[in-house]
């Protein structure tokens, strides 16, 4: 039996295109947010967030958009793959690792495991990379995917967020939140009143805004400064 399985991977192994070794050579780049400019005009409806700000990494990705065949042992779903690396012959990419939207590979019963994905640089085709280095690539017409960026939250990057909460009388409410990766961080959200009677300037963690108009469903405002001087 053990001899057999071999045998029939072996045959895999023989019917499958070519041979690839995947790199690690790609760093995303990392990119500060600061949103709305400064010195702009704008409305916003109560829920809404008012200033954002943080960093994000710009990843360069694979985003799949059918369900392809590279090879007949392998089936690729579609979503986002994160590039890992490339060299002469192509771009490498992960599988799995692009959050809830990450695309995803079956592979036959007796298949060898997958550990990458490669698009050639000649020719722009798509290749399933086994753990054994070998290929298997798409034939004929090669669409249904993409190169792309896709922005990624990591853990460790904190954004902040000022969202408008509404108006009772003369007074605003704004609500104040970090975030960590996609979860809020404990004991870093607030909700502040101002007071309009006593200025029309409002400020929080170094953030200003002039508010020109505000009612219950909507604010009306300039941005003077946003918590920091990040700039996107």
């Amino acid at each position: 039996m053990y001899r057999l399985s071999t045998l029939i991977s072996l045959l895999v192994l023989g019917l499958i295109s070519g041979c690839a070794v995947p790199k690690n050579n790609y760093q995303p780049v990392a990119i500060s947010i600061s949103d709305p400019p400064l010195g702009s005009v704008n409305i916003k409806r109560v829920g809404d967030e008012m200033l954002r700000q943080g960093r994000y990494r710009e990843h360069d990705a694979l985003h799949v958009q059918a369900v392809l065949k590279p090879h007949w042992a392998y089936t690729v779903y579609p979503g986002y793959f994160l590039k890992s690396g490339e060299d002469d012959s192509g771009h490498y990419f992960r599988i799995g690792y692009a959050g809830e939207d990450s695309g995803y590979v079956e592979k036959a019963l007796l298949a060898d495991p997958y550990q990458s994905l490669m698009v050639k640089k000649d020719g722009n085709v798509l290749c399933v990379v086994t753990v054994f280095n070998a290929t298997g690539c798409l034939n004929g017409v090669n669409s249904g995917f993409e190169m792309t960026k896709k922005p990624i939250v990591s853990q460790d990057a904190v954004q902040r967020t000022l969202i408008y909460s509404g108006k009772s009388g003369n007074k605003i409410n704004i609500g104040y939140r970090e975030f960590a990766g996609n979860l809020a961080v404990v004991g870093f959200s607030n909700n502040v009143e101002y007071d309009l009677n006593e200025s029309m300037r409002i400020g929080y963690k170094g953030a200003e805004l002039d508010v020109i108009e505000a009612t219950n469903t909507f604010i009306k405002y300039k941005v003077i400064s946003n918590f920091n001087n990040a700039v996107k």
